[in-house]
C-alpha cells in the first residue's frame, strides 16, 4: 500500500487537480490518496467561524457567498461533461446550504469544527467526481469513519488501524481510495480535526496503520530545503534526512511538513517522501531511519516565541525547584521549547501565550520574572551536529554581529538552537546560510 497526500496548492486549481489525477494513476499499486482543502478554503472557513463567534452574520454571509462563487467557477473548469458538472454542482450546493443554515442557529465550538471540515469534504467529493467522469475506479473513504482522537486530542492509532482495515476488507479487489486529511471525530463522536497541517498527520497515521510501502507528501516545493527559500536565496533541497532530523526541522519551522506527522511513520519505520506536484520528476527529500553523513544539513526558524526568565538566588538551587516550575507550565498546558539555567536564573521559551498572564502570576512566587516577546528560534540541524568538530564555532562566528538571547546545545545530537529577536531573524538566516553552506 502506498499513501499519497496532496496539499491545498496541489489541488487548488482545476488543472492541478488533473495533475494529481495523472500522478495517482501512473502505476497500478494499491494506494490511499489523502487530500487537503483547496488552497484558501480553510482560511475562509476560519474567517466564517470568527465572524459568527462575534455575531457578525452579515460578514459571515459575505465570505460564504464569495467562497461559493469560487467553487462554482472551479467545477466548470474541472469537469467536461454535463453529468459530471451536474453532480459537482449538487455537491457544492449541499455544502453551502449547510453553511447558510449555520447562519440561522446559535454558534458554538462544535459547529465551528463542522465548518472547518467542509473544505476537505468538498475537495475529495469533487475529485471523486472527476475520477468518475473519466471512468477511473476509486472508492470514496470518509475520514470520520475511521480517524479519531481521544480526550487529549491524541490520535487513537490502534483504533484507526482496526477500523480502516475492516472498511477496506469490504473492497478486496479495489486499489484506489480517496479520503480527507485533517478531518476526524473526537471522543464525544463529534466532527473534529487534527489542527493546521493535519493532512500530513492523516497520511502518516494511515501509513503507520498499514505499515505502508511509502508515505508521499506532495506539495508545491521540491522537498525540504536547507533553509527557508522565502527568505534566503540559493537554497537547495535535501536528498535524505533521518526521522530525527526531519522532526527537528518540522517542529522548528520548516513549513513543508507538519511536526506531528513524523512520529507515526517513525514508529512503524515507514519511509516518507516529500515531492513536488508541479515537478514530479524532481527527487525531493526522502526521510528514513537511516542517518547519513555528519555536520549541518539544514536551518529552520520558528517565530512567535516568548522567553520567560525566573531570577531567584534563594530558590534556584533548592531541591524540587525545577519540578515546581515545570508543574506550573503543565497546569496551563503550555509546552516549553528551550531551557537554559544559570546559578541564579532559569530561562524557558514558549510558543503559546494563551495563559501568559497566569503563568507569570504563579512564577512570581519563586522570584523576579522577566518576559521577552517577539523572539524567534533558529534551529541548525544535522546528524551529530552538536558533536561535529568545529560546527559550534562556525555557528557562533557567523552570528558574531547578532545578539543571541539563549543557546540550546547538547540537548539533542541533531540540533543546535539559538534564540534571537525576530527583527534580526531574516538577516541571521542569510548569514548562517552563507557561512555554513558555502562549501556544500
Amino acid at each position: 500500500m502506498k499513501i499519497m497526500k496532496f496539499g491545498g496548492t496541489s489541488v487548488g486549481k482545476p488543472e492541478r487537480m488533473h495533475q494529481v489525477k495523472d500522478l495517482i494513476i501512473q502505476d497500478d499499486s494499491p494506494k490511499i490518496v489523502v487530500l487537503s482543502a483547496l488552497a484558501g478554503t480553510t482560511n475562509a472557513l476560519v474567517q466564517i467561524g470568527e465572524a459568527l463567534s462575534h455575531a457578525d452574520k452579515k460578514g459571515a454571509k459575505l465570505i460564504i457567498d464569495e467562497l461559493q462563487s469560487h467553487y462554482e467557477s472551479f467545477y466548470l473548469e474541472l469537469l467536461g461533461t454535463d453529468a459530471g458538472r451536474a453532480k459537482a454542482l449538487s455537491i457544492i450546493q449541499e455544502h453551502f446550504e449547510f453553511l447558510n443554515i449555520i447562519l440561522k442557529i446559535n454558534f458554538n465550538e462544535a459547529i465551528n469544527r463542522d465548518i472547518l471540515a467542509q473544505g476537505e469534504l468538498l475537495s475529495t467529493k469533487l475529485f471523486c467526481t472527476l475520477l468518475d467522469e473519466l471512468f477511473i475506479d476509486a472508492v470514496f473513504l470518509p475520514a470520520i469513519d475511521f480517524m479519531s482522537i481521544d480526550e487529549n486530542q491524541e490520535p487513537e492509532l490502534l483504533k484507526i488501524e482496526e477500523r480502516l482495515k475492516a472498511i477496506l476488507s469490504d473492497y478486496p479487489h479495489q486499489k484506489l481510495f480517496i479520503t480527507q486529511g485533517f478531518v476526524c471525530k473526537n471522543h464525544r463522536k463529534e466532527i473534529d480535526n487534527l489542527k493546521r497541517g493535519g493532512s500530513d498527520y492523516t497520511a502518516s497515521l494511515i501509513g503507520a496503520a498499514f505499515n505502508a510501502e511509502v508515505i508521499e507528501i506532495w506539495t508545491d516545493i521540491d522537498g525540504m530545503h536547507n533553509n527557508d527559500p522565502r527568505i534566503v536565496d540559493q537554497t537547495k533541497p535535501i536528498a535524505q534526512l533521518s526521522f530525527d532530523e526531519a522532526a527537528e526541522l518540522a517542529y522548528f519551522g520548516a513549513k513543508i511538513l507538519h511536526p506531528a506527522s513524523i512520529w507515526p511513520a517513525q514508529m512503524y519505520n515507514v519511509p516518507v517522501k516529500l515531492l513536488n506536484t508541479m515537478q514530479p520528476e524532481a527527487l525531493g527529500t526522502t526521510i528514513t531511519a537511516e542517518e547519513q553523513g555528519q555536520g549541518v544539513k539544514a536551518i529552520a526558524a520558528k517565530d512567535g516565541i516568548t522567553a520567560i526568565k525566573i531570577k531567584s538566588s534563594r530558590m534556584l538551587l533548592a531541591y524540587g525547584f525545577l519540578r515546581k516550575v515545570f508543574e506550573i507550565f503543565e497546569k496551563f498546558k503550555t509546552p516549553i521549547d528551550m531551557i537554559t539555567t544559570s546559578e541564579v536564573a532559569l530561562s524557558v521559551t514558549i510558543d503559546d501565550e494563551t495563559h501568559l498572564a497566569e503563568l507569570i502570576a504563579e512564577l512570581e512566587h519563586f522570584g523576579v520574572v522577566e518576559v521577552d516577546q517577539n523572539q524567534s528560534i533558529i534551529c541548525i540541524v544535522g546528524n551529530m551536529v552538536a558533536e561535529s568538530k568545529g560546527t559550534l564555532k562556525d555557528i557562533m562566528d557567523a552570528m558574531i554581529e547578532y545578539p543571541i538571547r539563549m543557546v540550546s546545545y547538547g540537548g539533542s545530537r541533531h540540533n543546535v538552537s539559538l534564540l534571537v529577536n525576530t527583527s534580526i531573524k531574516n538577516d541571521a538566516l542569510r548569514t548562517l546560510n552563507k557561512s555554513l553552506f558555502t562549501f556544500n
